[in-house]
C-alpha cells in the first residue's frame, strides 16, 4: 500500500518543496519549471527524509520466536490447497521450473499494462476529452487529481486483491485481474471517450489490478516454492518488473509518437496502444492458466534450516 500510495504523497510534496526552494516556481502551473538548485535541494530533502523513515523500520523489525504462529492458524489447512506446497525449492532450482517463467510472464504482462495507464494518465484524460477546437474539457488541475485517484486505487488494489487471494487462491485472483483487465482495456479504447465517469472508473479498475498483482505475487511464490529462499526467488522474479518498466512506455509511446505529442491528441490516437495492451493481458492470462504445482524433482531433499536459508 505504501508503494502504491507513495505518488499520492510524493508528487504534491515535491511541488511544494520546489516552491519553497525556488520563489519563481508555481506549483499550480504545469508549465512552470524549477531551477537546478531547487531540484538539488529537493532530492537532498527527500533523501534525508526517506533515510530517517527507513532507519526507523530497520531498528524496529524483529524475527519471530521459533515456532510462532498467528492465532487460529492451522498448518494442516495448507495441505488442502492444490497449488500450496509444504515442500521447499531453492532459488537456483526455482528458475529452472516452468512455473517460475510462467509467473514471470504473468507479472510482466500485468505491470506492462498498468504502466501503460500510469505513465500517460494526466495527458491521456485530457486528450480523451478534447473538443473540435483543440481544447480539453478536463482542466490540468483535474488531470492531476485523476493521477492522485489512480494512486489511491493502486494502493487499495494491493490491499484488497491480495487479501482476497488469501480466500480464493492466487491463480483465481490473477485470472480475474487479467481477464477483467482485458475487458476494461477494451472498453476504455472503445467507449471510454463517451464519459469522464466511465473513463475514470475503467482506469481505476485497471490500476487496482496493477497494484493487486504486485502484492499477490510474493504469496504466489510462497505457495509454489515454499518459504526457503522465497525472498531470493522474489528478487529474481522482479526482473519482470524491470523489463515491463521498459516495455510499457515503449509500447505506449511508440504508438503515440506517430500521432503527435501527448496533451495534444484525441482518443482515436490511443486506441492502437490500448488494443495492444489487450493482447498483452491475454498472453498473461494464458500463462497463468498454465501454472501447475512444481514437480517433486525440484524440491529440497531435506527440510532446509534457517542457517541454510541465510
Amino acid at each position: 500500500m505504501g508503494f502504491g500510495g507513495g505518488a499520492l504523497v510524493a508528487s504534491p510534496l515535491s511541488r511544494q518543496l520546489l516552491s519553497l526552494y525556488d520563489d519563481n516556481y508555481d506549483p499550480g502551473n504545469s508549465a512552470s519549471v524549477a531551477g537546478g538548485g531547487a531540484l538539488v535541494a529537493l532530492f537532498l530533502t527527500l533523501g534525508i527524509g526517506y533515510f530517517v523513515i527507513m532507519m526507523f523500520g530497520v531498528f524496529n523489525i524483529r524475527v519471530p520466536v521459533d515456532d510462532w504462529r498467528p492465532d487460529g492458524f492451522d498448518p494442516a489447512t495448507v495441505q488442502q490447497k492444490a497449488l500450496v506446497t509444504t515442500n521447499h525449492v531453492s532459488a537456483a532450482s526455482a528458475i529452472k521450473t516452468p512455473q517460475f517463467w510462467c509467473l514471470w510472464v504473468v507479472l510482466f504482462c500485468n505491470v506492462t499494462t498498468g504502466i501503460g495507464i500510469l505513465e500517460q494518465a494526466s495527458p491521456m484524460i485530457q486528450d480523451f476529452f478534447r473538443g473540435a477546437d483543440g481544447k480539453s474539457t478536463v482542466a490540468v488541475a483535474a488531470a492531476a487529481g485523476f493521477v492522485g485517484l489512480l494512486s489511491i486505487f493502486n494502493m487499495a488494489g494491493r490491499f484488497g486483491w491480495s487479501s482476497t487471494s488469501d480466500v480464493i487462491g492466487r491463480k483465481p485472483i490473477y485470472a480475474m485481474c487479467l481477464g477483467v483487465g482485458i475487458i476494461a482495456y477494451f472498453l476504455l479504447a472503445t467507449v471510454g471517450h463517451n464519459s469522464t465517469v466511465i473513463f475514470v472508473l475503467l482506469a481505476a479498475v485497471i490500476l487496482s489490478f496493477y497494484g493487486g498483482g504486485f502484492a499477490t505475487v510474493p504469496a504466489y511464490l510462497r505457495d509454489l516454492f515454499g518459504t526457503y529462499q522465497v525472498g531470493a526467488i522474489h528478487g529474481r522474479l522482479l526482473t519482470a518488473w524491470s523489463a515491463a518498466g521498459i516495455a510499457g512506455p515503449l509500447i505506449i509511446n511508440g504508438f503515440l509518437d506517430r500521432e503527435g505529442k501527448p496533451g495534444t491528441l484525441t482518443a482515436e490516437a490511443y486506441r492502437p496502444a490500448l488494443f495492444t495492451m489487450v493482447g498483452v493481458l491475454a498472453v498473461g492470462f494464458v500463462a497463468n492458466l498454465l501454472i501447475r504445482p512444481v514437480a517433486t524433482r525440484f524440491h529440497e531433499r531435506s527440510e532446509p534450516t534457517m542457517e541454510a536459508a541465510k
